[in-house]
């Protein structure tokens, strides 16, 4: 069975409930390595294999994930499937400012468009909030860029519940994107009533939690003082093995619908009902192909509720 399509809060967007994270395609100033190539036939694999929303940002590569995007999705017709970046990083000062001014947010949406290479966007998030423009003004902007067509639904990224409802003042928010995962489940819990009331969709970020909800760590493996790893708590004493031992529970479904650990894990995603659409990033082709199985997966009630009391202790 195939998960059925979402729409995306109060507009008329559609998403497979699986999309494509793609900070690594292009996203230079945050992996090593990447290869422009290899970052366009890692779009092109995610709409090969079925996913329908690809979710950029300016701040991948200053622009450079956009561009990669742009050049893998002609090939494709543009309305068969959902493009969403954001904006809200102004560098114009020299340094990395947070800007949600109108006038800023219009001219980011106009260079977003231009980088790739169409005359709309499904989706536009204003990335993070900052600390001056009122949330119902920069919202305000994207409504009437989406009266124009250069948008299609409103999203915001990053903010406190607080600034969710302020940002919602006019009740123009379509969707909200924020971390969550079975590791770090706090901000569904504190946003999902108000989301819910008002039909906002929820997108969440970093799913499979840095490879920890993969299953490819185990109790031996360690980390070097220069890996970023051996700073984050999620990697470090009894969480790390109370997370890998939520994560040996998770082994036997896997097994049960011949699939890894990562392709359940999204599959629980995909079932949970806070969830709107799962975008886990990928940065190889074969990595975009192995999780788009996961929409074939249909978890029982029972796999459900191993997975959840698994990760009660994470709540």
């Amino acid at each position: 069975m195939t998960q059925a399509n979402v729409t995306i809060g109060k507009s008329d967007v559609e998403s497979t409930p699986l999309g494509l994270g793609t900070n690594a395609v292009g996203g230079t100033n945050l992996f090593p390595n990447l290869q422009d190539q290899t970052g366009i036939e890692v779009v092109k694999a995610g709409l090969d294999n079925g996913i329908k929303l690809l979710d950029t940002a300016y701040v991948y590569g200053l622009g450079h994930s956009e561009e990669l995007v742009g050049q893998a999705i002609k090939d494709y017709d543009r309305h068969s499937f959902a493009l969403a970046t954001k904006g809200a990083h102004d560098f114009s000062s020299g340094s990395e400012v947070i800007n949600n001014d109108p006038e800023f947010l219009t001219a980011q949406v106009e260079a977003s468009l231009k980088r790739l290479q169409t005359d709309y966007v499904d989706i536009y998030y204003i990335h993070f909030p900052d600390d001056n423009t009122p949330k119902a003004e920069a919202v305000g902007v994207l409504q009437r860029l989406k009266e124009q067509g250069k948008i299609r639904a409103i999203g915001v990224s990053n903010f406190s519940l607080a600034q969710i409802k302020e940002a919602n003042a006019d009740g123009y928010v379509d969707v909200v994107e924020d971390e969550y995962s079975l590791l770090h489940q706090e901000n569904a819990q504190v946003m999902m009533p108000y989301l819910k009331d008002h039909q906002i969709s929820f997108v969440p970020y970093f799913p499979l939690a840095s490879g920890l909800l993969t299953g490819k760590y185990t109790s031996e493996v360690t980390f070097a003082d220069g890996d970023i790893r051996s700073q984050m708590p999620d990697f470090t004493g009894e969480r790390f093995k109370q997370i890998l031992a939520a994560v040996d529970q998770l082994r036997p479904i896997a097994a049960n619908h011949n699939a890894d650990v990562a392709q359940v894990v999204l599959a629980w995603y995909m079932q949970n009902p806070l969830v709107s659409v799962v975008i886990p990033g990928a940065k190889r082709p074969e990595q975009v192909a192995s999780n788009a199985t996961a929409m074939q997966i249909e978890l029982s009630v029972a796999e459900y509720e191993t997975i959840v009391k698994a990760f009660a202790a994470f709540k």
